[in-house]
């Protein structure tokens, strides 16, 4: 039997999930939405369906796959308990034991964590970090996200939640977070953020502007980055900004880990250099002298499309290889 690992990548409006191989290869996927269902019960029955059908699907062709895991990254994944805890983007509120509940239908290894621990673990396995023992995932998305791995191990922390960056304070009487508080970085650099900073330069610059024609509702992070690409005052103004907050943050975050490399992953990272050419002069600007010009910033190296699922699957075939590679020297002795 070809052994496969289901990897679950859960978002606030909608769920992306596959089987994987252990080379990185996605062999089937499909995704839900996670809002349509009227309770936590019903979304897991149609997240089980979803991953049955891929699995029939394959299995049609060549009656040989089984499931031997399930990875899952999901927003304030909490990586012991194997919990979901009070996800400010879900529709499902408190504590959701989406491990527990859905060992009813597999009796397989399930590990569960915030979908930034998964994109980094996929970035080791699959990815630029092959390889790398100390660096750092950072996803710009909806929200900002992060992930470490420190001495080739991912950080947890004590409780499971250690490395939320996108929520440490730029400005304690800034901008309004989903979280509560005020000021969080991901306030300001997301795609929801670039798009408030526009809205803010706007307002205080006459500089001509394309995006003046463009209504709140329709102004996306895309948008911008196509008007920056072809140099647009306030959108370059705008990725100028968020690169010099996110440099400030990046050069506090180096001097905790001491990473290698940070990579940057997302929408907002499609930007590419209008982005990364900023970050990277403000990173070092800030950067205590110990650090400088050691830290590499760079793209991920996982496609976007599957980026997700296999990011999640790889918190399984990381503990499998780990498993394998204990026994190897156990036999080796």
């Amino acid at each position: 039997m070809k052994e496969l690992v289901a990897g679950i990548d859960i978002g606030g409006t909608g769920t992306k999930f596959g089987l994987t191989d252990r080379e990185g290869n996605v062999l089937s996927s499909s995704q839900i939405s996670s809002t349509s269902q009227e309770s936590f019960e019903e979304y897991l029955e149609e997240l089980h369906a979803g991953l049955e059908s891929c699995l029939a699907e394959l299995n049609a062709t060549n009656n040989g796959y089984k499931i031997v895991g399930i990875g899952v990254g999901a927003p304030n994944g909490n990586y012991y308990k194997g919990t979901i805890d009070d996800a400010p983007n879900l529709r499902w509120r408190g504590v959701l034991t989406f491990v527990e509940a859905f060992k009813q239908y597999y009796d397989v290894p399930i590990i569960l964590t915030n979908d930034a621990n998964a994109a980094a673990l996929g970035e080791m396995l699959f990815g630029g970090a092959k390889g790398l023992k100390d660096f750092v995932v950072i996803t710009l998305g909806t929200g900002l996200g992060s992930g470490f791995v420190v001495n080739g191990e991912l950080l947890y922390g004590y409780d499971g939640f250690a490395g939320e960056v996108g929520h440490t304070i730029v400005d304690v009487n800034g901008r309004e977070c989903g979280c509560g508080r005020q000021g969080c970085l991901e306030t300001y650099v997301s795609a929801p953020g670039l798009v408030r900073t526009v809205q803010e330069l706007l307002g205080r610059s006459v500089a001509k502007s394309a995006l003046r024609k463009v209504s709140f509702e329709d102004m996306t992070s895309a948008l911008i980055a196509q008007k920056a690409q072809v140099g647009d005052a306030i959108a370059l103004r705008a990725f100028d900004y968020t690169a010099e907050i996110l440099g400030l943050k990046l050069a506090d975050l180096v001097a905790h880990t001491s990473p290698e490399t940070i990579f940057l992953f997302g929408g907002l990272a499609n930007a590419g250099d209008i982005l990364f050419d900023p970050v990277r002069h403000y990173t070092e600007k800030f950067m205590l002298n110990l650090y400088k010009d050691r830290v590499k910033i760079l793209p991920s190296a996982i496609g976007e499309q599957n980026a997700a699922i296999l990011g999640a699957a790889a918190l399984i075939w990381h503990d499998l290889k780990n498993i394998e590679s204990k026994h190897q020297n156990l036999s080796i002795c």
